[in-house]
């Protein structure tokens, strides 16, 4: 093919060359439009030149070319654009990458045990059956939507039509943003979704003449899936990911799918939502730095006793059994919110029970190991430890159902070295244990035992907290979803939240007989729990007991305690209801002035009767307890160095057991 030919360069004298066409010009140019002129008579003369001026005689500076017709307000918004652009192209790019190499790392792995390990299709389907059966109540439903609609959309007409003000923010926090008001169209979005999420999850509670838990199952889950499609869960519905999309140039999305593609890595392949930010907390180091010695240590568990903070300290010492699902150091966050330091300061002898993170070895243990080789050798190594003859417990949560049979054991042997025990939201009458009963049918319990012998005989750390999760999606899921990957947000340094991840494994005879014996039979409080040989009967259990329950507690229900209370019949029992939550609730310090507690010296048939009877009180409920626990723990004696008494300090609190990761 023949070269085009190359124009000869211009000569000095010649125009200048035409400047080279920008991309997307067209190629030729469009004849000028002719102008009609004027006829000759009719045009004015021709005025004389001026003379020229020194000014006038410099060369004029040449004019400046017209702007292209096609071009931007500005080189500024040109750069914003591309850099939209391109960062909006990293951000597909990052999680397209992360996605593809999570799906290689799980094709190797086998499939999910089953489709619907929660068994949700059964429970739905006879919910629908429930509501072909009365078509009446099904119209009756579908009206009540029409109208609320109708509603709706006249309330935005009047709205556009300046007759009525916005509507004033809601509590939800999901909508806390006043974008959600203030713009007319998120202000619809939002309310749409609202009606009808409270539309199908009343639509599922009012079906009746089914199995109540199948009917609760299908509710849960009901609710989980309107949760999960909350517009403030998509980038394109949801104005404040949008705005912080728009003040970053697209920015805020691409460290969302940095944060994205970095939790799949975590969860090797799974998602796996930070959230904390774990880089800023190391056991030991700024949690967990409470004073103290371990001064027994063995399979199960390390003895940690404290440092004391008092010249004095009450005679009979403090034993506290936390939860084997969690660490201990839930009570040993900071200086300013320790359990530990605080019980230390008012004069108590602390002694923390630190369970082993259990591996594969530990399979085949069960409540009686526990009981003998956790409960009673712990009690025995204090004991030697303080020169006590007696000593007081906590049990804390599932550590507080093992310590219940435990001191049903104890009864039954005449064994009274314990003078008097306190549990923080524990349940031994497991009928209205909450959501966590759904976990528990035999359908769900073959699962996890599947998923247990999979894993060498333990259960995962990340599966119960998957479960706890769900029980609290907005909170403990999706609020992370938005934060994380639509806002790009970095997850916060707090240690709170960094304990919750900080999970532990199971072992699978433990861990079934827990879920069989207590939520699917509730056996301990029918008497048909057998631990260490015997069957464990509350009511011969007749020392001093300090309940403490949470009036938002989710996974402890506060109707669940106070059932569990009522169980132990021939006890001196004192209840005490605290504010907010099952961590909230209990990890309270006084310091903070936040919440509030109630109290009542009678114990009714219901909780209800008990809460019209009580008093409220602000803040802490802490030294309620403390007042309680001195009354019931001798004379004082001088402080107890963990460091010169009868066992060898191993070594500095908190340990080596908490130290181990899942």
């Amino acid at each position: 093919m023949a070269k085009r030919p190359t124009p000869p360069p211009s000569a000095p004298g010649d125009a200048a060359p035409r400047p080279a066409r920008k991309s997307g010009r067209p190629t030729s140019a469009k004849p000028p439009r002719p102008r009609a002129r004027p006829p000759a008579k009719d045009r004015p003369a021709p005025a004389a030149a001026p003379a020229p001026s020194p000014a006038a005689a410099a060369p004029e500076a040449p004019a400046p070319a017209p702007a292209p017709a096609f071009a931007l307000p500005g080189e500024e918004q040109r750069q914003m654009i591309e850099t939209l652009s391109l960062n909006l192209a990293r951000a597909a790019m990052t999680a397209q990458a992360a996605i593809a190499e999570a799906a290689l790392s799980q094709a190797d792995r086998p499939a999910a045990l089953s489709p619907d390990p929660f068994n949700v299709g059964p429970a739905m389907t006879q919910v629908m059956s429930g509501l072909a059966s009365r078509p009446d109540k099904l119209f009756a439903a579908q009206a009540d939507l029409f109208n609320r609609y109708m509603d709706l959309w006249a309330a935005t007409t009047r709205r556009a039509a300046g007759e009525e003000a916005p509507a004033a923010p809601g509590k939800d926090k999901r909508f806390k943003d006043p974008a959600w008001t203030e713009n007319p169209m998120f202000d619809v979005m939002r309310q749409s979704y609202l009606v009808t999420a409270d539309w199908m999850n009343g639509l599922v509670s009012s079906v009746e003449d089914i199995d109540p838990r199948t009917k609760r199952r299908a509710e849960f889950f009901t609710r989980l899936l309107t949760d999960a499609f909350s517009p403030s869960n998509f980038l394109a519905s949801n104005p404040a990911a949008l705005k912080a999309l728009a003040e970053t140039n697209g920015e805020s999305l691409v460290r969302g799918m940095q944060n994205f593609a970095a939790d799949l890595e975590r969860g090797h392949g799974k998602l796996k939502i930070s959230q904390a930010d774990y880089g800023r907390f190391e056991v030991g180091k700024n949690v967990a730095t409470a004073p103290g010695q371990v001064v027994w240590r063995d399979e199960l568990f390390e003895l940690i006793q404290y440092d004391p903070a008092t010249e004095t300290q009450r005679e009979i010492p403090l034993l506290i059994f936390p939860p084997w699902i969690n660490k201990f150091y839930i009570l040993d966050l900071q200086p300013e919110n320790s359990m530990i330091r605080w019980l230390s300061s008012q004069g108590f002898t602390v002694f923390v029970c630190s369970w082993v993170n259990p591996d594969v070895d530990k399979a085949d243990y069960g409540f009686d190991d526990y009981l003998q080789k956790g409960i009673y050798r712990a009690i025995e190594k204090a004991l030697e430890q303080s020169r006590s003859e007696h000593i007081n417990t906590v049990g804390y949560c599932i550590g507080g159902t093992l310590m219940g049979a435990a001191l049903a054991h104890m009864a039954e042997h005449g064994d009274d070295r314990v003078t008097a025990n306190t549990f923080f939201a524990a349940q031994h009458d497991f009928a209205e244990a909450g959501d966590l009963l759904l976990f528990t049918d035999d359908h769900w319990l073959n699962e996890i035992e599947q998923q247990m012998d999979a894993a060498g005989g333990v259960l995962p750390g990340a599966a119960m907290a998957d479960t706890f999760n769900a029980l609290r999606a907005n909170d403990l899921i999706w609020s992370f979803f938005v934060s994380n990957y639509l806002m790009g947000k970095d997850p916060p340094a707090f240690d709170l939240l960094f304990w919750n991840a900080d999970q532990t494994r199971m072992p699978k005879k433990l861990h079934l007989d827990y879920l069989r014996s207590m939520y699917g039979k509730n056996a301990l409080s029918q008497g048909e729990f057998e631990i260490g040989g015997i069957r464990a009967d509350l009511s011969k259990v007749r020392i001093p007991l300090y309940f403490q329950a949470s009036r938002e507690d989710h996974i402890a229900p506060m109707n669940s305690v106070y059932r569990s209370a009522r169980a132990f019949r021939n006890a001196d029992v004192t209840l005490t209801l605290a504010g907010s939550g099952h961590i909230a609730g209990v990890v309270n310090p006084p310091s903070a002035n936040k919440y509030q507690h109630w109290t009542n010296p009678a114990l009714p048939d219901t909780l209800a009767e008990w809460q019209a009877g009580a008093q409220e009180h602000p803040g802490s409920w802490w030294n309620h307890w403390a007042d309680w626990l001195h009354a019931r723990s001798g004379g004082w004696v001088p402080a107890r160095d963990p460091r010169t008494g009868p066992l060898p300090a191993i070594e500095p609190a908190p340990g080596s057991y908490v130290k181990v990761k899942s």
